[in-house]
C-alpha cells in the first residue's frame, strides 16, 4: 500500500465554484418517465445539479475559484510557486490546461504549472503531491485546482448517468510552514486497480480512437454494478488502513468527507463502518455528483461545524474512475478560509 506520513503545510483556504444554472431533476427532466426519475432521485439522492453551458470548461470554474481565493488571502499572483490542475475534462490535449490557468491568473514565469489526469480520487492524490512539493525548500505557496464538467461528457439519453452529474471547480491554497515539524503528520493512502479501467471510460476522442464511428463512444460509459462492487469492497478497507497507519480511531475523526458519488453507496459504507450521519456531510442533493471536486465542494458547502479553538480532523475519501482510490487524513484549522462562488 502506498501509505505516506507527510509534514503538513498550512492549509490557508479552499474556495469551490459551480455554474449558476440549476437543473431540478424532478421538475426539469423530460427525456425519462417521471416514475423513473423519482426512483433515481430516491436512490442516488440527486435532487438538483449545477450544469455548465457549452462554452464553460472546468478551467473557467477553477479560475474564478482561484481568483476569489487569492483575493481573500491577499496573495499576489507572483507569490505562487506552483499550480497543480487536477482534471479529466481539460480544455485541450495540448497545451496542458494548467498553462492556460497560469496565463489567466497572471502567475509569474518562476511558477511551475502542470496537469494531473485523475478524476474521482484526484483530490487526495493532488493534495499528497502538493504536500510533498512544499516539503522542498524551492516551493513556498502552491495552488491545487480541481475541476470537472462531467455533464459535458454525459449522454443525456443514458439514464445511468444523465441524472447524476453536476459540474464544479475548486481552488485550494497551501503554504509551507517552518513550524510544521512540530505538528501531527498528514497521512495519505493511495491505491489503484487498472483492471477496472473499462468500468468508467470515454472510449473515443483520445489517440486510441480519435474519431470514433459510434458517437456514443464520445460520452462516458459506466458499468454501475462493477463500480458499486468496487466501492463497497475497497473503501471500508481504505478507512481502516488509513486510521491504523495514523494510529487514530474513528471517534477521533470529526468528519468523513466522501466523494459524493451516490447517496445510497455513502450511507451503505457509513453503516458498514459504524459512522454516525452527523459526521457525513452530503452535498449530492443540491449539486449532484461532480467527480473529484465534490470533496472540496463538500468542505465548503457541507455545513461543517468549526470550533473556534481547535482544528478539525478530517478523513477525505476519493474513489472511482481508474479504478483508483485514495485517502487523506488532515487537519482543518479554524483560521482556514472556506468560500464558494458561482460562475459567471
Amino acid at each position: 500500500m502506498a501509505i505516506s506520513h507527510l509534514i503538513p503545510p498550512q492549509l490557508r483556504g479552499i474556495v469551490s465554484s459551480v455554474p449558476k444554472r440549476r437543473f431540478d431533476n424532478l421538475a426539469d427532466t423530460v427525456q425519462f418517465p417521471k416514475e423513473d426519475v423519482e426512483k433515481v432521485v430516491r436512490m442516488a439522492g440527486v435532487k438538483a445539479r449545477r450544469v455548465a453551458d457549452d462554452e464553460t470548461c472546468s478551467s473557467d470554474l477553477c479560475r474564478v475559484a482561484a481568483t476569489e481565493l487569492l483575493q481573500q488571502l491577499g496573495w499576489s499572483p507572483d507569490s505562487i510557486d506552483g499550480l497543480i490542475f487536477v482534471t479529466q475534462s481539460p480544455d485541450y490535449f495540448l497545451p496542458s490546461t494548467a498553462c492556460l490557468l497560469h496565463r489567466a491568473l497572471g502567475l509569474s514565469p518562476h511558477c511551475a504549472a502542470f496537469d494531473l489526469g485523475l478524476g474521482c480520487s484526484g483530490y487526495p492524490y493532488g493534495l499528497s503531491l502538493a504536500t510533498m512539493m512544499l516539503q522542498s525548500s524551492g516551493y513556498r505557496r502552491l495552488l491545487l485546482l480541481h475541476g470537472e464538467t462531467p455533464t459535458r461528457f454525459s449522454d443525456q439519453g443514458d439514464r445511468s448517468v444523465a441524472l447524476l452529474f453536476g459540474d464544479a471547480g475548486s481552488a485550494t491554497a497551501l503554504e509551507a510552514d517552518p513550524e510544521a515539524a512540530q505538528r501531527s503528520r498528514w497521512t495519505f493512502d493511495l491505491q489503484t486497480d487498472g483492471t477496472g479501467s473499462e468500468d468508467l471510460i470515454i472510449r473515443g476522442g483520445g489517440y486510441r480512437k480519435r474519431f470514433p464511428t459510434d458517437p456514443r463512444d464520445c460520452f462516458v460509459n459506466m458499468n454501475g454494478a462493477n463500480v458499486f462492487n468496487f466501492t463497497i469492497k475497497r473503501i471500508p478497507a481504505l478507512i481502516q488502513s488509513t486510521l491504523a497507519a495514523a494510529q487514530r480511531s474513528k471517534a477521533e475523526v470529526d468528519y468523513f468527507i466522501f466523494h459524493q458519488s451516490n447517496q445510497f453507496i455513502i450511507k451503505h459504507l457509513a453503516k458498514k463502518e459504524g459512522l454516525p450521519e452527523s459526521k457525513l456531510p452530503l452535498t449530492l442533493g443540491e449539486f449532484g455528483s461532480v467527480g473529484g471536486p465534490s470533496i472540496p465542494l463538500t468542505l465548503t458547502q457541507g455545513g461543517l461545524q468549526r470550533p473556534p479553538d481547535r482544528s478539525l480532523s478530517l478523513l477525505l475519501l476519493g474513489y472511482g474512475v481508474g479504478l483508483s482510490w485514495g485517502s487523506a487524513l488532515i487537519d482543518l484549522a479554524p483560521t482556514t478560509h472556506l468560500g464558494h462562488v458561482e460562475y459567471p
